[in-house]
This record gives structure tokens, C-alpha cells and sequence, in this order.
């Protein structure tokens, strides 16, 4: 237990800026999230700042890009940019007929209307397998919209079907400038950075020193603001960043805060597939008395998943994978499990899908992030999170009503018996994991997942 005290300590030193818990507003399902979006949208005065790994040539996707657009026509001063990673922007679906992807969008619409925004692609590598822009957060006047979705019809709930994700609103005019004043400065400025929907758009390869600069830089990047002191009538606010392997500052503190860890750790991830120190610091909670819960969402709430009677493509056998993964876990951990200090949750809402993250520390902290928590998010994309600290509880209804309502379709599995194992799958997911095992590909694979 002492080292989870220092680890508090470490914690509890990270510089904050001063909330108001009024002013964050926990949503709890995405179409209030999609509501909330348009009505932001309408009703910004100077800036309206969308970062989201894509915003998708779809129903949902049309939809908030006209928004953005009748809100420039409206009022020419108002600042818009919508950020997008840049390789992804440029091709279609996988296992799509090759296209110019949402691309072809973004350039229609530029077409259209006498006031531009700018559609910016971020390039974080040279190819998009290698790394991809997954930082988070709405910037819309004073408010930071922060959710792990991004713009389409399943995450926006525009049908019949969603992507479950989570949903906060946060009104703080300090928060808002430190990540409004990254994404100018860093991205927007950058030379790596183009703008997506003119019609002749620079090769990747011509850009390639441009995208190694980008990367060094954000290797070392941090949000710039002037930490506050909080009252005890006040929460605070840690915006965080990171990328790469190595001094991730962001790796650093998602470590350090599951280490401070003393009473109660939930996590909640889409894909099982924790990198391997985040494993061990699970283990070690564990073993210190913690009691430690996981949400994952079960293998056919997984946005890979394909039914088996519909047309085998190897893509489907990634939550396979990622079960295997879970089974195993659960299995090292089973007397845990049979002791009720580990919890494992699995999600399946009829065929809707899960696609939520985030942390809980012996409720008085909570990390609001788009992270997977897995080996890609680990080393490979850009990444960034919220810290709440929340020491004396301020928030403690609100977080309570956000982890029951993300409870409420899941089923706690009371052994790892209950997980499917491989001998189950059909008999082309079966092939697809001996062939890996065969090659010993599995470790390769994890890391990319």
C-alpha cells in the first residue's frame, strides 16, 4: 500500500485547472450526444474546433458538416476547423471498392457554399497502420465536447443502431484555450497539415519530412495553461497528451494513476488487449486488495464483429482475438474472480456496439479519454485524455449515474469458463488462429490491434 500512496502522491502533484462541478455535464447516450453537437453547433459565436479520427460520407456525417457550413454562412467570422486523420480521410471503408474515401466529401461541400471551413488531415505517420490521429475533444466557444466517437451514423445514433461511447460536456474558458491553442499551433500550423477538401491534395510521400518534424514534435508535446489552485468547492482539470513509446507522458500517468489505486479500479476498454504494464499494474491492484472492475464490450458488440452467417472476411476474426485475450486474463485471475474482487462485465445491447474507455480511482478520480488502453494506443497514436481529480466527491452522483447506466446491459461473468474458447468458434475464425499461432504472429498482431 505504500506505493500506492506515493503514486497518489505523483497524482495529486499533476498541475489542474479549476472547474466548477456544475459546469461538467455527463450525457448518456449518444443521441443526446448528436443533439447536443447540432445545438453547439448553432449557437457558437468564435470558434468551433471538430477533432474526431474521421467524419464520415454518411447521413450523420452530412449532417454535422452542414451545420459547420450554414453556421459560416451565417456568421463569415466565426472560426471553424475540423481536424481528421489524413490518411484515413482518403480511402474507403475496408473492404470497400477503392475510393477518394470522405475526401470526395469534404470537397463537394467546399463546392457548394461561398464561406469555407477548413477540413484539415492530420498525417501522424506516413502510412496509417503506423499510427493515426485519435485525439479527442470538441472545442465550441468556451466548451470542450469530449467523447472517444467519432462522426458517422453508428456513433451519432442517426438510426436504428449506435456505437456506445461516453459523453461529456465541460464549460471551462481555460480548458477550452489550452486545446484550442494546441490544435492551431501544432496541428493546424503545421506543414504536414493540408486541407482535405481542395481538389489537388499533395502525395504522402512529398510530405514525408513535414510528418517526421509533426511527430517529433508531438512526441514532446504537452497542453500549455497556468495551473490554478482548487478550492475545496471545486474540481480539477489535468488535459494530458501523448505519443509514441517512449517519454509518453500521457502512458506515464494513466500508469501511475491505476498504481495509486487503493480502494476501488474500474477500467472500461473495447478491445481486451491491455499493454503488458498496464497488465501488471491490473495484477497488482489485485493483489493489494483492490477491488478491480473491467467493462469490455462482449465479442458481437465488437464493431469488427460479422455474424457467422453472413460472408466470412478476415477483419472478423479480431473480437475472436480479443476474447482469446480476455480468456486468458480471466483465467491468471480466476481465484480473484471467485473471491468477488475481480469483476469482469461483458456489454451487448441487441446490435449495438461498444466503443467506451475510461478510468475510476477509488472515486476521486476519473479519466474522461479516447485511449483503447491497448498496444496501438500505447505506441502508436496520438492520444489524449482529462484527469478529474475530485478529492472531496463533488461529482460522485454524476459518475455513479454514468458507470450504472454503462452496467446496464452488461452480464458479469463469474468464471473464465464462461468465456468461449477457440474449439467453439466457426471452423474459418478456428483456422485464421491456428494459422497466426502456427507463424507466431501473435505478438506482432497485438501490438497494431
Amino acid at each position: 500500500m505504500d506505493s500506492a500512496i506515493a503514486n497518489r502522491q505523483r497524482i495529486e502533484q499533476l498541475p489542474c485547472i479549476a472547474h466548477k462541478p456544475e459546469d461538467l455535464e455527463t450525457l448518456l447516450d449518444a443521441g443526446s450526444f448528436r443533439e447536443r453537437l447540432h445545438k453547439e453547433i448553432t449557437q457558437a459565436k468564435q470558434r468551433i474546433y471538430l477533432v474526431a479520427l474521421y467524419l464520415q460520407d454518411d447521413e450523420a456525417g452530412r449532417g454535422i458538416l452542414t451545420a459547420l457550413y450554414e453556421a459560416k454562412q451565417a456568421n463569415p467570422e466565426l472560426d471553424i476547423k475540423v481536424l481528421v486523420d489524413w490518411h484515413r480521410a482518403q480511402r474507403g471503408l475496408i473492404g470497400a471498392v477503392k475510393s477518394d474515401g470522405n475526401a470526395a466529401l469534404y470537397r463537394e461541400f467546399a463546392e457548394t457554399y461561398q464561406h469555407q471551413i477548413d477540413v484539415l488531415g492530420v498525417p501522424v505517420r506516413n502510412r496509417e497502420v503506423f499510427g493515426v490521429l485519435h485525439l479527442k475533444g470538441f472545442v465550441i466557444d468556451d466548451k470542450v465536447i469530449y467523447s472517444g466517437a467519432s462522426l458517422n451514423d453508428v456513433y451519432l445514433a442517426q438510426h436504428q443502431r449506435y456505437r456506445y461511447d461516453r459523453y461529456h460536456v465541460i464549460q471551462n474558458v481555460n480548458l477550452a484555450d489550452s486545446m484550442a491553442r494546441f490544435i492551431v499551433e501544432t496541428l493546424a500550423n503545421s506543414d504536414a497539415v493540408n486541407c482535405l477538401s481542395q481538389p489537388i491534395r499533395p502525395e504522402t510521400k512529398a510530405l514525408k519530412g513535414a510528418i517526421k518534424d509533426l511527430r517529433s514534435q508531438l512526441q514532446h508535446a504537452s497542453y500549455s495553461f497556468s495551473p490554478d489552485s482548487i478550492a475545496d468547492d471545486q474540481v480539477g482539470l489535468t488535459p494530458l497528451i501523448g505519443l509514441g513509446k517512449r517519454k509518453n507522458k500521457l502512458n506515464q500517468h494513466i500508469c501511475t494513476l491505476i498504481a495509486s489505486s487503493q480502494k476501488e479500479l474500474t477500467i472500461c476498454t473495447p478491445y481486451f488487449n491491455f499493454p503488458r504494464i498496464i497488465s501488471r499494474e491490473v495484477k497488482r491492484a489485485i493483489r493489494r486488495g483492490v477491488k478491480v472492475t473491467i467493462v469490455v464490450g462482449d465479442k458481437t458488440a465488437n464493431d469488427f464483429y460479422i455474424p457467422p452467417s453472413e460472408p466470412f472476411k478476415t477483419i472478423a476474426g479480431l473480437p475472436y482475438l480479443y476474447e482469446v485475450n480476455l480468456r486468458n486474463f480471466a483465467k491468471q485471475n480466476e481465484a480473484a474472480i471467485a473471491r468477488r474482487q475481480l469483476a469482469i462485465h461483458l456489454w451487448k445491447h441487441n446490435d449495438n456496439s461498444f466503443h467506451l474507455k475510461g478510468i475510476w480511482v477509488d472515486r476521486s478520480y476519473m479519466l474522461i479519454t479516447g485511449n483503447n488502453l491497448n498496444p496501438r494506443a500505447w505506441k502508436l497514436d496520438l492520444e489524449n485524455a482529462i484527469l478529474v481529480h475530485d478529492k472531496n466527491q463533488l461529482l460522485a452522483e454524476q459518475k455513479q449515474q454514468e458507470l450504472d447506466c454503462i452496467l446496464s446491459h452488461t452480464q458479469l461473468v463469474g468464471s473464465y469458463k464462461f468465456i468461449e474458447k477457440v474449439d467453439t468458434y466457426p471452423a474459418q475464425v478456428r483456422k485464421l488462429i491456428k494459422r497466426i499461432r502456427r507463424i507466431k504472429a501473435d505478438h506482432i498482431l497485438n501490438q497494431i490491434l
